[in-house]
């Protein structure tokens, strides 16, 4: 990687089911660690999620995956059906049920796990978490094209050279080595739509027009939550990105700010 240090890659095992919350605890003790040695970290990547929780420090409510209080949550989903325990959200917590869906059961259930564990409703949680400044000061720059025709042709792009070094292929590696087809990474964007091809239900033609479908829309969602977030400096490329204009001008912007 040119010679340049990089953390976080290739620490999960695609049997594991990550969460924001864990991905806060192991990255935050990597930018620990830099900073100890005097160093700056740069957090690289468009999970907005993910970086926001590493950055604002969140204090994630109780319950982790496993719980005996998830797990009974999760039986009584499966026997008494979501529309109930929704239904029973909505008296603890009004809020929060209006903002769900049925679709949304892992929603429904984390937050029903929060109040058990904690007697506390996620929307005050979320409430409290809001009002506690921020762990890192960070500076934010955004990387977008002026076109948006130009960031679908890029994606479709790169859907194609995924699927010519071997997408399909890796997904039967995965089934053969043993993972379950309902494993968290298998649902994964390109991951879930070559499985179908793995099992006969879907053509790789199929499979290749949903991947870039899905992927388009993800991208139009990271786009989404990164401008909500006004402290963002973008900078936005032609249809060729011209790298050295823009390494300029995210350093002139770091050096405005007092960073080199």
């Amino acid at each position: 990687m040119e010679g340049i240090p990089h953390h976080m890659v290739a620490v999960a095992d695609p049997r594991e089911s990550w969460s924001a919350a864990r991905y806060a605890a192991e990255a935050d003790k990597c930018v620990q660690d830099i900073l100890r040695r005097g160093k700056r970290p740069v957090l690289v990547g468009g999970t907005g999620l993910y970086l926001d929780a590493l950055i604002r420090g969140t204090d994630f409510a109780a319950g982790s995956q496993g719980t005996e209080i998830r797990q009974e949550l999760q039986r009584r989903a499966r026997n008494e059906g979501i529309e109930t325990l929704l239904e029973e959200l909505r008296r603890i917590d009004p809020i929060a049920a209006e903002k769900l869906h049925l679709r949304d059961e892992k929603r429904i259930i984390r937050a029903l796990e929060v109040w058990q564990e904690t007697g506390r409703t996620i929307t005050e949680h979320d409430r409290l978490e809001r009002q506690q400044p921020p762990k890192y000061d960070a500076l934010y720059i955004g990387l977008d094209f002026i076109d948006r025709q130009d960031l679908r042709d890029r994606i479709d792009r790169r859907v194609d050279i995924m699927v010519e070094q071997g997408l399909l292929a890796e997904v039967k590696a995965l089934l053969d080595s043993g993972l379950p087809r309902d494993a968290t990474a298998l649902q994964a964007i390109g991951y879930k739509q070559f499985l179908a091809v793995a099992e006969g239900t879907a053509t790789t033609e199929e499979a290749i027009a949903e991947v870039k479908l899905r992927s388009r829309q993800y991208a139009k969602r990271q786009l989404t939550w990164l401008r909500r977030n006004p402290d963002i400096f973008w900078v936005r490329w032609q249809r060729q990105p011209n790298f050295p204009e823009g390494l300029q001008k995210a350093t002139e912007y770091l050096h405005s700010r007092g960073l080199c």
